[in-house]
């Protein structure tokens, strides 16, 4: 995903279509007596219907246009003939998008081809051969359409990911998927490199393991400093945490920390499986006390590569189980 391109909440408007209106005629044959009515009735508006595409990662269409209207339902026509339904309008959307209507969530979009109707197309008016009776024989009367639904919405996305990995700004989460996956984020020696998630696959024994590079969190990114406040949504949508720490930058403490931004933003995260990578191996000669302090966590030098097979191939197990 390219970083400016990268838009994970956007407000949109949408409008179903406008029925049309039934129709008021009567028959007129020749050689037929008493010819009774037979207006058709006015076809229904179309709906506003949103669909995921796996192809899409971001929400960016929604910049440019934000307001949709499905068309118009066919006015009914003489001959009982149904006018024809308005035609939908379908918006593509990327897998992990919710829609919410004010507060109210109105669904949630996950896997290729889910559909949700967000706006529903107003029905078509009745002609006046519905009308009529035993009593009312010539009815001179018909409906117009109904307007279709208005509604203001929220999409936010929040993306699919098996892996996110969590860390400090230049803690060498880039470098790590870069090293892990096909990905090829931007890698440089100061805070916040990363601006927006990123995502990479690595290839397991049975499937591939999508792993995202969330921007570095920051002390009080759940009150909204920093980065990070942005993007811990898409935390929640990932099936286990890798925490990658400096080994430069007390460990301990950055674990702590996390943790504690994690809990602040949503508990239920720290219920979440997770790996430990220290990084940054390479700069520290003897580390044997973090050793025992971390016994399962993962010794690693993403940028010299030492350490990242045995890393892989945890998580390939991990996910292969």
């Amino acid at each position: 995903m390219g970083e400016k391109g990268f838009i994970d909440r956007v407000r949109i408007w949408v409008e179903g279509g406008h029925g049309g209106d039934g129709c008021i005629s009567f028959r007129r044959e020749k050689y037929v007596p008493r010819g009774g009515p037979d207006g058709g009735n006015g076809g229904d508006g179309g709906d506003v219907i949103l669909e995921v595409d796996p192809n899409l990662n971001t929400l960016i269409d929604y910049v440019f246009k934000r307001h949709f209207k499905a068309g118009r339902g066919a006015h009914g026509k003489g001959k009982n003939q149904t006018g024809r339904k308005g035609e939908d309008i379908i918006l593509k959307v990327p897998p992990g998008t919710l829609v919410y209507e004010d507060d109210k969530l109105l669904g949630e979009l996950l896997t290729p081809g889910d559909r949700l109707v967000v706006a529903r197309g107003g029905k078509g008016g009745r002609g006046n051969a519905a009308f009529r009776s035993s009593t009312n024989q010539a009815p001179r009367v018909a409906e117009k359409g109904q307007p279709g639904e208005k509604k203001s919405l929220i999409l936010e996305l929040k993306l699919l990911a098996d892996i996110g990995l969590v860390g400090y700004p230049n803690a060498g989460k880039s470098t790590l998927l870069r090293r892990l996956t096909d990905a090829r984020p931007k890698v440089a020696a100061y805070p916040f490199t990363t601006l927006t998630p990123i995502l990479g696959t690595l290839i397991g024994t049975n499937r591939h393991i999508v792993i995202a590079d969330i921007p570095g969190i920051i002390d009080g990114a759940h009150m909204g400093k920093g980065l990070g406040i942005e993007f811990l949504r898409h935390i929640e949508r990932t099936r286990l945490l890798l925490y990658v720490l400096d080994i430069t930058q007390d460990p301990v403490n950055q674990f702590t920390a996390l943790q504690d931004e994690l809990r602040e933003y949503n508990p239920l995260l720290l219920q979440k499986p997770y790996i430990i990578a220290i990084n940054k191996i390479d700069l520290v000669p003897d580390y044997d006390t973090l050793k025992e302090q971390f016994p399962k966590a993962h010794f690693i030098s993403a940028l010299k590569g030492i350490g990242i097979d045995e890393l892989r191939a945890t998580i390939v197990r991990l996910f292969d189980a």
